[in-house]
């Protein structure tokens, strides 16, 4: 079956409202892990992750970090307007840099009160007031683009937004974010502000589950994937034909791609979706390469029926082949990083380039995440989450998760 054929509602189960974890558990690594190996199930808690995971292995991390996308401008009249800032209009490292006003793309709650020119909020960093300005500037179909402005000018928007802002907890998880949100719904290593929603395998590693890699000599990477609230867009068509899959910022060094390469023959595990995406992409972006050595760097970007309906579909050359042509290509550009978009959507039928194992929690029903989880280890997906929700998992993004062995392909 062709990926655009597939029916979403044969990727649903009925998930109760109160297997949805509210809040995380007191300790990161108590988590509770399902293995899934060879058509076994099996559980554990994330502290004894090391325990089931192949000597050498070589973990996959997203060091994205969330910002506090939720910014919320209180009128005279007492009503709120929330603007919840998406992607801003050129690269993440450039805006959030940018001082004195930078442009988001935004959803914007109680947009119809929003009758004047500009919002206003007062905020204080530093012992400072900084007056905080809010505009739309263009409507798009799903939201809009909206221009920030402040007072001092010389402060960046990653420092606006730090003290404007609010953690941007998933819309399935009903409650106001609170203080212990803002280290709780960040991995322990997020290093780079861009994602509006953490990458949520992650929360559960802890220094002490990383310490128990070093005596079977596992090792760690990181890619960025800063991620989008489209990670939540459900899919409403029937077919994921009508469906359009949400495009994420990439960024990977080459030092980065050379440890993917040199663990080839070992075991190289994925710690989430997003790092699971990043590195399949990073195999298409090759393959890019190889066919064309002058490619420009805009026509990286991998679209969401690429690898399925076009020549690029077609070939077959190796992982080792697709990631040494993307080195070379980024060194005759001069390029230590690697930056760019992904709009790959992995489903039943994909063919696993790089990766062999996923982390990854729970899936909402009917989601791209869950067709992601059945690509990885076919219609099991149902057995694992029977399992899961028979024993007391607890699901999305605070709840427990998951180490799944991708089956032979």
């Amino acid at each position: 079956m062709h990926p655009k054929d597939i029916s979403i509602l044969d990727y649903t189960y009925s998930l109760p409202d109160e297997k949805i974890a509210a809040f995380p558990l007191q300790q990161r690594d108590a988590s509770k892990l399902l293995i899934y190996k060879n058509g076994k199930i099996q559980q554990d808690i994330y502290k004894n992750i090391a325990d089931h995971l192949p000597e050498k292995s070589l973990l996959v991390f997203n060091n994205t970090k969330v910002i506090p996308a939720r910014i919320l401008f209180q009128k005279f009249t007492g009503s709120i307007i929330e603007i919840f800032c998406l992607e801003p209009s050129n690269e993440y490292n450039v805006a959030m840099q940018q001082k004195g006003s930078s442009k988001w793309k935004c959803l914007i709650g109680g947009v119809s009160k929003w009758k004047e020119e500009f919002l206003n909020k007062k905020i204080i960093i530093a012992a400072t007031e900084v007056a905080l300005k809010a505009k739309i500037v263009e409507k798009l179909s799903e939201a809009y683009i909206v221009e920030f402005s402040w007072e001092p000018a010389e402060l960046s928007f990653a420092e606006i937004i730090q003290y404007a802002g609010e953690t941007p907890l998933p819309p399935y998880i009903k409650r106001k974010a609170d203080d212990a949100d803002k280290e709780r719904y960040q991995t322990i290593y997020a290093a780079y502000d861009g994602s509006v929603a953490a990458p949520t395998a992650g929360l559960h590693f802890t220094e002490t589950v990383f310490s128990s890699f070093i005596k079977k000599e596992i090792t760690k990477a990181y890619v960025t994937l800063h991620v989008g609230a489209g990670t939540f867009k459900p899919v409403k068509a029937l077919q994921m034909e009508g469906h359009e899959m949400h495009t994420e910022w990439i960024e990977v060094n080459i030092g980065t791609i050379e440890q993917l390469i040199n663990n080839l023959s070992d075991t190289i595990v994925a710690t989430g979706t997003t790092s699971l995406r990043t590195i399949e992409s990073l195999y298409w972006m090759g393959v890019k390469t190889i066919l064309d050595p002058a490619i420009k760097n805009e026509a990286l970007v991998i679209h969401q029926w690429e690898v399925y309906d076009t020549a690029l579909g077609e070939t077959n050359y190796s992982a080792e082949a697709a990631l040494s042509s993307l080195i070379e290509w980024m060194k005759k550009k001069g390029e230590e990083k690697l930056i760019s978009k992904t709009q790959i959507l992995i489903t039943p039928g994909y063919i696993f380039r790089i990766a062999k194992v996923l982390i990854t929690n729970f899936h909402q029903p009917q989601s791209t995440l869950l067709l992601l989880v059945a690509a990885a280890i076919g219609n099991s997906w149902k057995e694992v989450y029977k399992y899961a929700l028979e024993n007391d998992f607890r699901f999305l993004s605070y709840g427990d998760g998951s180490l799944l062995f991708i089956a032979p392909q």
